[in-house]
């Protein structure tokens, strides 16, 4: 159960893709490899332990696994929190590109542990962008610093994907302690570290209705609501009044606390409101955006350690003669077998498409802040708003099948605990589904993405991709047809969606989605391979081998998803009484 970071991969992705200033290329290296040393040395060795262990509610008390809060602590004093935040909220002020390797590091080393940082990201983007100029002096630098964590309180029993079911209450109130404030009452499920032993406080961020609440999600507002409230010098004081129920007990990510939450028991909650009265989605969403991107490097971070566990097996197990060998040679390691051997390409080459996805979304999301003209920041921001849902829902669902293909690798011991590879398996699934499941992000990249501009920004990434044909000559030319073909097939079903009945592209979106993400997959693993042999980079050959692996084995079944997009007459027409 050993990790080592992939360093050399994601130093070339970021030279290739992450449009790393100058200044800050210079210490990437130096920020990459002490990342790594807290992942391998810190975090790595708490996966298997804390896995077994679970986190613990007890007397009300939340109790995580040993070692996860000297490890929290010792991320927070080194500043890992910040990086990619603005200086002028206390952060460093690192791209996000640099950024995203380092939260792949995180969940490859303790996907469990790392959902905490994880969550807390998206808090605060969300409070930087709407929170007033009071609750950014008392709460941001803290939240940036991660000495007090955020978490994500949208779901409640009656309302999962389905927001408008939203029941909590915040009832406007007034009290010389927190002047005016609201008090929160309802109950909220699935609230990742909803409560924990890292800190002194948690921030919640909760969506709840107004007295005067439309019905809807046009009604629902946002509030910021400590575990404990502040007193006259800023520090934790008075226990809030929120409770947790019950831990859920999980199919994976065991070691994290997946907390009930129960706001109000004793007269409410006390609360202040981010943004406007009936807009707290919009403010939620600027969360849930960044969570989104997050997520799917998730799937990237957990597929990089399943093959690194698999590879490692597959180099020590022996069993079987591998075709070729001569009768009575020693027995080689299995990962003499061209099945293994096809198995493991899978996994690696398509953990580096995920990766460079990902980081490509990144850098699109870094040149709509830091642009120079208001043009190309709206360009950039439309090509990530593009580009995320396909990273969420592409990156979660490939590290699925990739670390299920991981469990294969080790046979029967793959399904043994022992080896570890079950755990993988166990706590990628996750990936679909929170954040809002797959299938919501295929709706949204179709019904909204595509749809708010007929497809002009679909067409634009298009363009970009038929420019690297005229480099796939050579060693290369393998990698073109296999995109030629993918990218006709595209630019015909992005043609049928825009012009289909809703309710017919509804039914072809997944494919879509999947036919983007592999077609994005197969272009930018030959733009890697290409930068790798222009600049005489070690990964060279390896690359170029892991990018044709990917065309003629992922990429070349493309076209294959056109009849599931353009069939979705038969999903609507289907009597659902008959299933």
């Amino acid at each position: 159960m050993t990790y080592a970071a992939p360093l050399a991969d994601m130093r070339l992705v970021l030279d290739t893709l992450g449009a790393l200033p100058d200044d800050v290329a210079e210490i990437a290296d130096a920020v990459l490899g002490e990342a790594a040393k807290f992942a391998e040395n810190e975090l790595a060795s708490l996966n298997q332990p804390a896995d077994r262990i679970g986190s613990v509610l007890e007397n009300g008390v939340v109790r995580t696994p040993p070692g996860f809060r000297d490890a929290y602590r010792r991320y927070v004093e080194g500043g890992w929190n910040g990086l990619a935040c603005s200086p002028e909220i206390g952060g460093q002020g690192l791209p996000l590109a640099l950024a995203l390797p380092l939260t792949e590091m995180w969940n490859s080393a303790c996907m469990s542990w790392a959902l905490c940082p994880l969550l807390n990201s998206g808090a605060v983007e969300m409070l930087r962008t709407h929170g007033s100029p009071e609750l950014k002096a008392r709460y941001l630098d803290r939240l940036v610093s991660g000495e007090w964590p955020g978490t994500m309180n949208l779901t409640e029993p009656q309302a999962g994907s389905d927001l408008s079911a939203l029941r909590t209450r915040a009832a406007p109130a007034s009290d010389p302690r927190w002047g005016e404030h609201y008090r929160i009452s309802g109950q909220k499920i699935f609230i990742t570290y909803g409560d924990h032993d890292f800190s002194d406080n948690i921030i919640h961020m909760v969506l709840a209705r107004l007295p005067d609440a439309p019905p809807g999600s046009r009604g629902i507002s946002l509030f910021l609501v400590p575990k404990f409230l502040l007193d006259e010098n800023g520090r934790p004081g008075e226990r809030n009044d929120i409770r947790t129920l019950r831990l859920e007990e999980k199919l994976g990510i065991h070691a994290s606390p997946t907390c009930v939450l129960s706001y109000g028991e004793d007269g409410g909650a006390v609360g202040w409101r981010i943004g406007e009265p009936h807009r707290g989605l919009e403010a939620m969403f600027t969360m849930m955006n960044t969570e989104r991107l997050l997520v799917g490097v998730q799937g990237v971070g957990i597929a990089e350690r399943a093959y690194q566990t698999a590879l490692a097996y597959a180099r020590t197990r022996v069993q079987g003669q591998p075709v070729g060998t001569a009768r009575g040679e020693k027995t080689p390691p299995i990962i003499h077998h061209p099945d293994v051997r096809r198995m493991l390409l899978s996994m690696r080459a398509q953990t580096e498409a995920m990766r460079a996805l990902a980081c490509y979304a990144a850098a699109a999301s870094d040149e709509a802040h830091r642009a120079p003209d208001e043009a190309a920041r709206f360009r950039a921001q439309r090509r990530a708003d593009l580009l995320i849902p396909v990273v969420k829902a592409w990156c979660s669902d490939k590290g699925i099948e990739i670390v299920s293909t991981g469990v294969q690798v080790h046979g029967g011991m793959g399904y043994i605990e022992e080896t570890g590879a079950a755990q993988h398996y166990r706590d990628a699934r996750i990936g679909a589904i929170y954040e809002g499941t797959n299938g919501i992000q295929a709706g949204d990249l179709v019904g909204r993405k595509l749809a708010r501009d007929n497809g002009e920004a679909a067409r634009e990434l298009f363009a970009e991709i038929a420019g690297v044909f005229p480099e796939l000559a050579g060693d290369f030319a393998p990698l073109r047809q296999p995109l030629a073909d993918g990218l006709a097939t595209l630019r015909d079903a992005t043609t049928y969606l825009i012009d289909a009945d809703p309710a017919l592209a509804a039914a072809g979106a997944v494919p879509y989605l999947n036919l983007l993400g592999t077609v994005l997959g197969g272009y930018l693993m030959a733009r890697l391979a290409l930068a790798a042999r222009n600049s005489g980079h070690p990964l060279a050959g390896p690359k170029l081998a892991t990018a044709r692996f990917f065309a003629e084995h992922v990429l070349a079944a493309a076209p294959g998803f056109l009849p599931a997009i353009k069939g979705g007459a038969t999903v609507v027409e289907f009597d659902p009484d008959q299933l």
